[in-house]
C-alpha cells in the first residue's frame, strides 16, 4: 500500500450557519439550504489533502472567505420577476466557494508542485433559478482565472495577499468538479475552458473498462468517474513541468481484481479514484 504521512485539511464552508433565507423559501433553518453551503452541521463534505511528499504548510494559500461578488463578470442569480435571489446583505458576504479553494504547495526534492484542491458545488438541488448551477460554474472559473496571469488580479486569499498563482509554476488541479463538458446538468463551458486553459494538458481523458461495462450504451461512460454515470472528478496537471506517461479510472470490469471494491456503491463512494502518471521535469 502507498503511504502518505503528510496532509493538510482546514475549514470549508459547508454547514457553516448563514443568518439569512439563502433559499428563499420564508424560512431561516440556519444549516441544510440556508448554511453557506449545503450541510447539516459545519464541515460536512469537507476536504483533506493526503501527501507522499512534505507539504509547505506555512505556504499554503486557503480562499474559503473569497466572496463571490468579488468576481467580475460573477453568474448573479434572479428571480422570475428580474430582481435579485440574494439579499443585498447576505450577497455582500456571501462566499464563492463552497468548500474552499486550496493552492497546497507540495515539496518533491528540490521541487515545488501547486496542488490546487477544490469540491464545488454540485448544479443541481435548486429550482429555475439555477444558483447552484451558477455557483460551480463560478467556482470552477476561479481557478482558471487564478492560472491565468491575465486574469487573477482580483483574487485575493484569507490572508489578504492579492494575485494568482505565479508564472512558470508547475501545478496540479483536483478534485471532484461536479462538472462534465459534454453531459450533465452543469453549465458546461465552466469545466470546458478549464480543460481547455493553454496552461493544463489536456491530451488525456482519463478512462476505465469499468465505467464502459457500466453504461454501454453512453459513449462518455469510458471517462465517467461516478456510480451516477458522469465525469465530476479531475486530475487536470500542468504542461509546464511535467511528462505525461499515463492515466485512469480506478472502476474495474467485473471479475477483474479488486472490482468488489467498486460493484456497489456502499463499497467505497459513489465516485472512483482518478489518477494520472507523471514525471517530473
Amino acid at each position: 500500500a502507498i503511504d502518505y504521512p503528510y496532509f493538510y485539511y482546514s475549514t470549508v464552508n459547508t454547514g457553516q450557519p448563514s443568518p439569512y433565507d439563502l433559499n428563499n423559501d420564508g424560512k431561516l433553518d440556519n444549516f441544510g439550504n440556508d448554511a453557506w453551503a449545503f450541510g447539516l452541521y459545519p464541515g460536512q463534505y469537507g476536504m483533506m489533502l493526503l501527501s507522499k511528499y512534505p507539504i509547505d504548510v506555512n505556504a499554503v494559500r486557503t480562499f474559503q472567505h473569497f466572496k463571490w461578488k468579488d468576481m467580475p463578470g460573477a453568474l448573479i442569480t434572479k428571480k422570475a420577476d428580474g430582481t435579485d435571489w440574494y439579499s443585498k446583505k447576505a450577497w455582500k458576504e456571501f462566499p464563492l466557494s463552497s468548500k474552499s479553494h486550496w493552492d497546497v504547495p507540495v515539496q518533491i526534492g528540490n521541487e515545488t508542485v501547486h496542488v490546487l484542491v477544490s469540491h464545488p458545488t454540485p448544479p443541481t438541488f435548486d429550482g429555475a433559478e439555477d444558483r447552484n448551477g451558477k455557483r460551480n460554474h463560478d467556482e470552477i472559473r476561479f481557478w482558471k482565472d487564478y492560472i491565468s496571469v491575465d486574469s487573477a488580479s482580483y483574487i485575493y486569499d484569507d490572508k489578504g495577499v492579492k494575485g494568482g498563482l505565479s508564472p512558470n509554476s508547475r501545478f496540479v488541479i483536483m478534485g471532484d468538479q461536479n462538472a462534465s463538458p459534454v453531459e450533465g446538468d452543469a453549465m458546461r463551458e465552466g469545466i470546458k475552458s478549464l480543460i481547455e486553459s493553454p496552461k493544463i494538458n489536456s491530451d488525456f481523458t482519463p478512462a476505465s473498462k469499468g465505467g464502459a461495462e457500466f453504461s454501454p450504451k453512453n459513449p462518455f461512460g469510458i471517462n465517467h468517474t461516478a456510480f451516477w454515470r458522469m465525469r465530476a472528478d479531475y486530475v487536470l496537471p500542468s504542461r509546464l513541468g511535467f511528462k505525461f506517461v499515463n492515466s485512469g479510472v480506478f472502476w474495474p470490469a467485473k471479475g477483474e481484481p479488486m472490482s468488489g471494491l467498486v460493484e456497489k456503491r456502499e463499497s467505497s463512494s459513489d465516485h472512483r479514484l482518478v489518477w494520472v502518471k507523471v514525471i517530473l521535469e
